[in-house]
């Protein structure tokens, strides 16, 4: 009976740390989705749209205020959130104020708002990475035995300029050209080695576990003599900004080659991670950060985490699909170059179709997502 008190003070500090991780995790969807509905408020504000509802989460509501004509709100499920403009499904609305009354660019910019701001989230929390971490480089760090990169010649310190003559900035070029390769034709890998640059034939090898073509190498860290550690390049300001930028790009790239990968089959619906999948994703990185770098690696994991999503989420909401950002932006874009309106009552039809498709979705993907937590 004695011997089970250390074991219950485990388990506490297990299901504590999952609880922190938790909150963790609502706070960056929560924030996330706060800044793609703040950058539909403040273009509404800009360009004099009034709005009826400003909400954080979806679902039942938990806590609401008024302020003005505005409902500040937060519901009960994280998983999105609404800015409700002013007459924004209405034919007839005479307020000048409403969505329908203004100017095609006005409603335009408010479409765009939200993607955007999370864009710009994505740049900021970049901007804080890099400061705290340092950036990455184009340095091989490691090269498999027996891999493709080794029969090539390929070399620890080796710096990566070009990849079949696209240009690399840093690691992050290598990592997403190689990942998406799918193909054992010849890759022309430019280095720069002892001051000279040359070009190195590596041909990819096929992992059958992982299911697609390696070159068997890493990096983007670079040696420093006096430590013995593979260390980022810490940066200066100019640096900071540019390597922000590339980061943002990065992702933002990743996930169009994984969109259309997945459109040309090459990825299955099965691989595709949803809120609680992603949620699952966070909490198993928090707790490995944790464990062998402590609580500042955790936090650098989680900004990394809100770059990914923010950027990803900026993508998805500009898909032109109906529900989304994307698909009123088609719309208006209809609009613009017809110069007559859809009839509102036939738009919100088509985004109603597309809100219950994509609420569907989210459903089969959210069921995935807990399936695999149990068996994983």
């Amino acid at each position: 009976m004695q011997s089970s008190g250390p074991m219950n003070i485990l388990r506490a500090g297990g299901r504590l740390n999952t609880v922190v991780n938790i909150l963790v995790i609502i706070l960056v969807f929560g924030i996330i989705i706060m800044i793609h509905e703040l950058g539909h408020f403040l273009m509404c504000r800009w360009t004099g749209i009034g709005v009826t509802e400003f909400a954080i989460g979806m679902g039942p509501c938990i806590f609401k205020t008024k302020r003005g004509e505005t409902q500040y709100s937060i519901r009960c499920l994280p998983i999105g959130g609404y800015c409700m403009m002013l007459g924004e499904d209405e034919e007839g609305n005479e307020d000048p104020r409403a969505f329908s009354n203004k100017s095609i660019w006005a409603r335009i910019a408010v479409i765009i708002g939200g993607p955007l701001f999370n864009f710009i989230l994505a740049f900021i929390a970049s901007v804080v990475l890099i400061g705290m971490a340092g950036d990455l480089t184009g340095e091989i760090n490691y090269v498999a035995e027996d891999s493709a990169a080794q029969e090539a010649g390929l070399k620890e310190g080796d710096v990566i300029t070009r990849l079949n003559q696209t240009k690399v900035y840093d690691f992050r070029d290598v990592t997403i050209y190689t990942q998406f390769y799918s193909s054992d034709d010849p890759i022309a890998i430019t280095i720069e080695r002892d001051g000279a640059e040359k070009t190195i034939q590596v041909v990819p090898k096929y992992n059958k576990d992982l299911n697609r073509y390696q070159i068997g190498i890493s990096g983007g860290y670079h040696y420093d003599a006096s430590t013995g550690y593979y260390e980022r390049t810490k940066a200066n300001l100019w640096t900071n900004l540019k390597y922000s930028a590339l980061e943002v790009r990065y992702w933002i790239k990743t996930t169009f080659i994984s969109l259309k990968q997945l459109i040309l089959g090459k990825v299955g619906v099965n691989q595709v991670s949803g809120v609680v999948g992603v949620a699952d994703m966070m909490n198993d990185t928090m707790q490995e950060a944790k464990e062998t770098g402590g609580i500042y690696t955790v936090v650098l994991n989680v900004i990394n985490f809100v770059i990914l999503i923010s950027a990803n989420l900026g993508i998805m909401n500009l898909l032109p699909f109906p529900a989304l950002d994307g698909g009123r932006l088609l719309f208006l874009l209809v609009e613009l170059i017809t110069g007559k309106a859809v009839p509102k009552d036939k738009e919100a039809f088509v985004h109603g179709i597309g809100f219950v498709l994509l609420f569907i979705l989210m459903i089969l993907i959210t069921f995935k997502d807990i399936r695999n937590l149990f068996i994983k």
